[in-house]
């Protein structure tokens, strides 16, 4: 489930939605009051129930062989997601809608890589929410390795540690590991400074509203 030309995507587990209207979430790190979508190279980040921890890896030009090996291991493709036991089921039994957005009402959001688009004024979407479907078809259909783990953050240690670009979304709902570390952005590139697990989302969520009838996350 990807965005068409001129489309971003906005997924929820909501039908209903008629107009998204810009608002601040719950967890976010801004002031600013955005309706919150991602393009077609952050869609999958979002192939989960919302509220699903999960811990996500992907090949980026400066990674190197050796963390290639360490992370995505043999036959792992390009992009490594992973979850935990405990939301297997619910990934398994979720209905997932996407809702297509003009793309031209959005900028990128998020420093030094985009990890979302967002915008001021309302949108309505283009049309009806389309069903995902089988969530773990579609990881298999783009070719995702799909990792299913009792714990996170042995994972995640290893991750935000090595040459590959990376996304923690919902994290604050894993198993405690340790005493939680500091929050650390979404990045492309090592830093010496991400040494200690994270426990909440390391980007926004495109949040969920309608209609003044009053995100993804």
């Amino acid at each position: 489930m990807r965005p068409a030309p001129g489309e971003v995507l906005h997924f929820s587990e909501d039908p209903t939605i008629t107009r998204f209207v810009p608002h601040v979430a719950p967890t976010a790190r801004q002031p600013e009051a955005y309706v919150w979508a991602v393009g077609g190279d952050r869609a999958p980040d979002y192939w989960f129930p919302r509220q699903c921890p999960r811990a996500m890896a992907w090949t980026v030009p400066g990674t190197t062989d050796e963390d290639r090996a360490r992370i995505l291991g043999p036959g792992g493709g390009e992009r490594v997601h992973a979850i935990e036991y405990d939301w297997l089921d619910r990934l398994r039994t979720t209905e997932l809608y996407a809702y297509r957005l003009p793309a031209a009402a959005f900028r990128p959001f998020g420093e030094p890589v985009p990890s979302a688009v967002v915008a001021t004024e309302p949108v309505v979407p283009l049309g009806p929410p389309e069903p995902v479907g089988d969530l773990l078809k579609l990881h298999r259909d783009a070719g995702i390795q799909l990792r299913v783990l009792d714990n996170l953050w042995g994972f995640w240690d290893e991750v935000i540690t090595s040459t590959l670009g990376f996304s923690g979304i919902r994290l604050r709902n894993a198993k405690p590991a340790r005493e939680p570390g500091p929050e650390q952005p979404t990045r492309t590139a090592p830093s010496p400074a991400l040494r200690k697990p994270v426990r909440r989302r390391l980007t926004p969520p495109p949040a969920e509203t309608s209609a003044p009838l009053t995100p993804p996350a």
